[in-house]
């Protein structure tokens, strides 16, 4: 057997966002988020679940998930797998969004539902340790939750290293699952249980069309790219400031040899250019 890799936002959609996905995506919410007791997801609705044409032309790496559930709560689940600019922005800003757009004009407030945004992202996010970190509106200085209508929720998929061996709850095997599944030629012992087990058939590649598999290359294609183009603007960076900083440690240098050597000697113990030398001692007087 061969899996999707789920951190693909091709494969994620088919997974949590087709029309079988009901209780994939109950059990997958119920574990990342942990909602209280007697407010677990018993059912939902899928928002736009998920077909081929809709990801045709896409030009992000990303797609969402969204699921209104069976008390109005609104979830928006996202994986991400590059850490592009203006990233943060937008989590927020769908979230918000999400909320406001819940009423119509005259409409009163009560009848707004709290909006969660689950986002899973393939990156270091924030400098913790911690695989999941939760955002409420909090007073700043006593820490007074304001109200719990839009919580924001990342799991940051490289800091979850556990094992097969270690994996304990339901929420270990669900981020496994994600994290690994692209990988994996068969389904683990500890992952052989509904719905997981289900959701492996999903991402079963042996079950997809043509189509859908060119589709999946397709994705995989585009984000190797765009990756790549990431680490070498990044390495290209780090290479123009390690040169401005050589170059500007010769300056320095040479500045303070100006009083007792000449241009030449100066350059030659600097590197810089006669002409630059020269242009220091000009600007010396």
């Amino acid at each position: 057997m061969h899996f999707l890799d789920v951190k693909t936002d091709y494969a994620f959609k088919k997974v949590f966002g087709s029309a079988e996905s009901k209780p994939i995506l109950i059990s997958f919410l119920n574990a990342l988020i942990g909602f209280p007791e007697g407010r677990e997801v018993t059912d939902l609705t899928i928002v736009d679940p998920y077909q081929i044409p809709l990801l045709q032309g896409m030009k992000d790496t990303y797609v969402d998930v969204k699921a209104t559930l069976a008390d109005g709560r609104e979830v928006i689940i996202e994986m991400q797998v590059l850490n592009v600019k203006g990233f943060e922005q937008r989590i927020l800003y769908n979230a918000a969004k999400s909320y406001s757009r819940q009423l119509r004009e005259g409409e009163d407030y009560t009848l707004l539902n709290p909006v969660i945004a689950l986002t899973l992202v393939d990156f270091a996010l924030f400098e913790t340790e911690a695989v999941c970190s939760r955002f409420l509106l909090l007073e700043k200085e006593r820490f007074i939750q304001y109200r719990d209508d839009i919580e924001l929720i990342f799991f940051e998929l490289p800091k979850f290293t556990k094992p097969e061996a270690g994996l304990q709850t339901i929420q270990d095997k669900w981020l496994f699952f994600i994290r690994n599944a692209g990988r994996l030629s068969m389904v683990p012992q500890a992952l052989d249980e509904a719905p997981i087990r289900e959701a492996f058939a999903i991402a079963n590649t042996a079950g997809l069309s043509p189509e859908e598999l060119e589709q999946q290359e397709r994705r995989h294609d585009f984000i190797r790219l765009q990756r790549g183009a990431h680490d070498k603007a990044f390495e290209d960076g780090l290479a123009a400031g390690e040169a401005r900083g050589k170059q500007a440690k010769a300056l320095t240098v040479a500045r303070n040899l100006l009083p007792i050597l000449g241009d030449a000697a100066i350059a030659s113990a600097t590197g810089l250019s006669l002409e630059a030398v020269a242009r220091l001692r000009t600007e010396a007087g």
